[in-house]
This record gives structure tokens, C-alpha cells and sequence, in this order.
């Protein structure tokens, strides 16, 4: 019986360290560019875009494309980056159980 308390405290300790993770998750932001710093994206969370910088040089009639492909690149790159931070804090918080299949446990990565 005492391995069975000593096992339920540990996935109480587990479970606040997840949800620790998970807020800690929704303050992270992480910042992605694109042609060479021309565009600048910043998102937080689980993608939350909170900035977008475009150099002046790009505000030019009739260039959307580039704009826009430049708006999807550099957001590609926030992206990436947030869910490597995020990866991370998720990985830590799981500690010697991460990437294990549990069943009825989300899987963590």
C-alpha cells in the first residue's frame, strides 16, 4: 500500500508540474523573420500573433506577393521556434515519462 501513496503523489507532483508547463506555455513567445529581417512576426502562446513589423522598403504597389509570402515565411519561423520552446517546457515537465504511450494519458510528443 505504501508503494501504491508513494506512486499516486508522484503523478500529483507530475500533474501540477504539467499544468506549471502549460501556463508557463501560454506566456511563451518567440519571435520569426524573413527576407533578411524585412518582416518580423511575434507570437505567443499556442500562436497568438502579437506583432507584425514590415520595413518600409516592401510597401510598394503592386509587390503583395512578396509581402505576403514574406508575412507566411516569417510566421512559419515564429512558429517553429514557439514549438521548440514549448517542446522543451513540456519535455522538462514530463520528465522520465516523456514520449511514453500511456494509455489514457495525451500523448506528450
Amino acid at each position: 500500500m505504501k508503494d501504491l501513496n508513494a506512486l499516486m503523489q508522484q503523478a500529483q507532483a507530475m500533474q501540477q508540474k504539467l499544468q506549471d508547463a502549460q501556463a508557463k506555455m501560454a506566456e511563451t513567445t518567440a519571435e520569426g523573420t524573413s527576407g533578411g529581417g524585412l518582416v518580423t512576426i511575434g507570437l505567443k502562446g499556442p500562436g497568438e500573433i502579437t506583432s507584425v513589423k514590415i520595413d518600409d522598403s516592401l510597401m510598394v504597389p503592386g509587390d503583395t506577393e512578396i509581402l505576403a509570402d514574406l508575412i507566411v515565411a516569417a510566421h512559419a519561423d515564429a512558429k517553429r521556434k514557439l514549438d521548440a520552446v514549448n517542446g522543451e517546457l513540456m519535455r522538462e515537465a514530463a520528465g522520465p515519462m516523456a514520449g511514453m504511450n500511456i494509455p489514457g494519458m495525451p500523448k506528450l510528443f
